[in-house]
């Protein structure tokens, strides 16, 4: 056997060792298609009052805290809002026992309000000044003061689209029902107070309300129980 041989004969040996030895490369897995989120008709973007809202997230707001039309007997006369504090929804109360309700983010723990009042008045795109209290607590808002005019309207806005501002016994209580663009805080409670819906749920709502409608706003029994008795109370 020639020595050519011999070597031919071995890196044929090396070669059809790395074959049979060197594993198969793995199996290249198809790109995770991630599905668009469904967006219902009433949450599609769209433009208001000079403003472009963009379409709501859907897939940071739970399905439960869509808006919808829902059966509800409160007891309540027809027209009056009913802020259910622990379960993060805003009923407008409609005649034979049904109601539109609203996803809701709501005042965190030591921010709530709660009681029987009216929607003063609304506005469209309100410009937004921060009480003092909240001013004293974060003093970079101190530029959007009611003495430098506050905050002018637009998508940075806290109060986004629109505002209703509530009123118990004639005197404001510094507490709105408004606008936002952060749809993952429905169902929370975040904000300092106020009760924050979705800018197309906002829009909705004031276009559905009357100025002097009255509003009730539950307590969370958990954290003040003895508010929700001094609301019972007061039930006209």
């Amino acid at each position: 056997m020639s020595r050519r041989v011999v070597l031919g004969g071995m890196g044929a040996m090396v070669l059809s060792g790395c074959v049979s030895t060197w594993p198969s490369p793995p199996p290249v897995a198809e790109a995770e298609i991630i599905p668009e989120p469904v967006v219902p008709a009433m949450y599609q973007a769209l433009d208001d009052g000079g403003f472009h809202i963009p379409a709501v997230d859907t897939r940071v707001v739970p399905e439960e805290f869509w808006r919808q039309d829902v059966a509800y007997d409160s007891g309540e006369k027809p027209g009056t809002l009913i802020v259910d504090t622990p379960a993060k929804y805003l009923y407008h109360v409609k005649p034979g026992g049904r109601a539109t309700r609203y996803g809701i983010g709501v005042g965190r723990e030591g921010f709530e309000w709660s009681g029987r009042a009216i929607v003063a008045y609304r506005r469209k795109w309100p410009r937004w000044t921060p009480p003092d209290s909240m001013i004293q607590r974060q003093p970079e808002l101190a530029p959007y003061s009611v003495a430098n005019g506050g905050m002018p309207p637009g998508l940075r806005n806290p109060l986004g689209a629109r505002a209703l501002y509530i009123h118990e016994n004639g005197r404001d209580t510094l507490y709105r029902l408004h606008g936002t663009t952060e749809p993952a805080s429905i169902g929370k409670a975040v904000s300092s107070g106020c009760i924050r819906l979705l800018n197309q749920d906002v829009i909705h709502l004031y276009d559905n309300v009357r100025d002097g409608s009255p509003i009730v706003v539950i307590p969370d029994p958990a954290m003040s129980p003895q508010l929700l008795s001094a609301v019972a109370s007061t039930k006209a």
